[in-house]
């Protein structure tokens, strides 16, 4: 099951955060945003399927983000957990984390901003238009 979230990137994407990575729906990014991939997105996860946000909050579900951007790709790779709410209206964030807040969208990602690959970030640094697919599977 899949949810896409289509996005820009920005001049001030560093990707250098150590510990989560972040799409938004803001149409700005200052350089203290260093968790931040892209902005603009065209949807939040407030907007995902009520069936996809369920399938999420499986203990035992694998949730997979890939980022594509100017030709490059990076896939990331976390869990699902029952206390994902997957409500807020302005951003979805991987964490490597248990944190849970209205916008996390994965818990124990494998890296976070920090390990997507440079040629992507770059391409985002550039502005370049970005398509996030989120999906997860149940093991049940």
């Amino acid at each position: 099951m899949d949810e896409v979230i289509h996005a820009r990137g920005h001049e001030h994407v560093s990707a250098a955060h150590a510990s989560t990575f972040e799409v938004t729906t803001d149409d700005y990014l200052t350089p203290a945003g260093d968790c931040i991939l892209a902005i603009d997105a065209d949807r939040a996860p407030a907007d995902f399927d009520p069936a996809f946000v369920d399938a999420c909050r499986d203990a035992d579900a694998t949730i997979t983000v890939t980022l594509e951007a100017g030709g490059h790709e990076t896939t990331v790779t976390g869990r699902g957990d029952p206390a994902l709410e997957l409500t807020s209206e302005r951003s979805a964030v991987g964490r490597t984390s248990e944190y849970v807040d209205e916008r996390t969208i994965l818990l124990g990602a494998e890296f976070a901003a920090e390990g997507f690959d440079r040629d992507l970030v770059d391409a985002l640094a550039d502005g370049a238009e970005a398509t996030v697919t989120i999906t997860v599977e149940n093991r049940s």
